[in-house]
This record gives C-alpha cells, structure tokens and sequence, in this order.
C-alpha cells in the first residue's frame, strides 16, 4: 500500500475520531441538550474507534484478542483463493481453446503462402529432376539425345508448373484439414494450462504471509477508513435516539 493510499485511510479515521471527540467536548459547554451532545459524541466515538480496531485486527495481530491477524492467519488459503481465482475463472482449459480456435481461424484466413515458395529454389528441383532421369533407365536413351542439355527448355515451365501445384495444393480442403490437426489447439491449450498452473504455483510458494497481507491492504484498505466514518455516523445516530428515549 502506498504512502497516498495509507493517508487517506489515516485522515478519514482520525479526522471521524477528533469530530466525536469534539461533540464530547462540546457537550460539557452546552448550556442546552448536553446529555443528546454528550451521547451522540460518546457513541459516534466509540463506534469510529470499534470499527478502527477493526480494521487493525484484518491486518495484525493483537495479543489476547482472538480472531485478530486474520488475514496472516490465514495466508495459504488466500494463496490458494488466488489460484483458484487465476485458473478456474481465466485461464481453463476451456478459454484458452477458444482463444487458440480464434486465433487459428484468423491465421488461416491471413495464411499466404506466396513469400514461402517465392523462396523455393526451383532451379535446385529441376536439376534434381534431371540427375533422377540421368540415372534412371531412361538415362542413355537421353544420352543419344543430347543429354539433360536437351531437356533444359523446360525448365521454365516445369518450374511455374510445380510453383502452380504446390499453390494449388496449400489451398485444398486436405491441406486446411491437416494444418487444423497440426495444431491440436485442445492439446496445446492442455499443455499451456499445465504450464501457467505450474508458473502460477511457483509464484504461490514464493509469497510470504506479510506478502499476503501487503497485497490485500493494497487492493482494500484504502476504502476501509470509510469503516471509520460510517462508523462514527451511525454510533452517533444511536446515541442520539438513545437519549432520547
């Protein structure tokens, strides 16, 4: 909690605290209704000051006072409320398929395999084509031809013919199909919920009791110094109706 925040839950319960502490004070000078003054400041006083203590008793704990400390007390079960607060709610199983699925349908709509085969060597392809027929059978049949030589002016076509088929083939259904499978997002998200858990744990066993406790006096305590105030309000509205029966 920072300096701001602890001056704010500060004021809020020390200024409550002085204005019952003022109406009592008060009460003595009035030379009418002393006794209504008196018990509206002495029970907005002491409903300020129950609800500060309060509050303290979260946080610390007070010898003799049972149930005070609690949330320290009780640090491996706020642990274990975090966890379950970080798994069970955002990253399930679930979520994260439907995270992947998304991102995958989008991957898929995006997909361009252009740059990919603009990269292909082609030349190395035809002139693996033409040692495969070299070597064949077929090899001293081209021999008596001219050789591979005779077959080099179709290695324009034969290259815009295979960059054509391999197009064709990254756009099929069977190929769509089999980079979905590829995927797995079910197996992948099991894996990475099994990853963040164990991170998650890991970060859980590093926390301290006085850890803990920072972490809820810095998510709530702020907002406890209107404790004190509403406190007082109401300790002072008994008091009122109090001497007045």
């Amino acid at each position: 909690m920072n300096n701001e925040q602890v001056n704010n839950t500060v004021n809020k319960s020390l200024l409550t605290n002085l204005v019952a502490l003022g109406i009592i004070i008060a009460s003595f000078y009035s030379p009418h209704y002393a006794d209504n003054i008196k018990a509206v400041g002495i029970f907005a006083l002491s409903g300020a000051i129950t609800n500060w203590i309060a509050i303290h008793m979260l946080f610390e704990k007070v010898p003799l006072l049972y149930g005070s400390g609690v949330i320290p007390a009780h640090f491996e079960e706020f642990k274990q409320g975090i966890r379950r607060l970080i798994m069970d709610q955002f990253f399930t199983q679930q979520n994260i398929e439907r995270f992947l699925q998304r991102e995958e349908d989008s991957a898929q709509q995006l997909f361009n395999i252009d740059p990919l085969l603009d990269r292909l060597d082609y030349d190395k392809l035809f002139q693996g084509l033409l040692d495969a027929i070299a070597e064949s059978s077929f090899g001293s049949m081209l021999a008596m031809v001219g050789g591979t030589d005779a077959l080099m002016p179709l290695k324009q076509p034969f290259c815009e013919k295979i960059r054509l088929t391999l197009t064709e083939m990254t756009q099929s259904k069977d190929f769509i199909e089999a980079l979905h499978e590829g995927i797995n997002a079910r197996q992948i998200s099991g894996d990475l919920v099994d990853d963040i858990e164990a991170i998650v744990e890991k970060r859980l066993d590093e926390l301290t009791p006085e850890m803990v406790k920072q972490i809820i006096q810095r998510m709530i305590k702020a907002h406890l110094g209107w404790l004190v105030v509403w406190g007082g309000v109401f300790g002072g509205l008994i008091g009122l109706g109090f001497s007045l029966i």
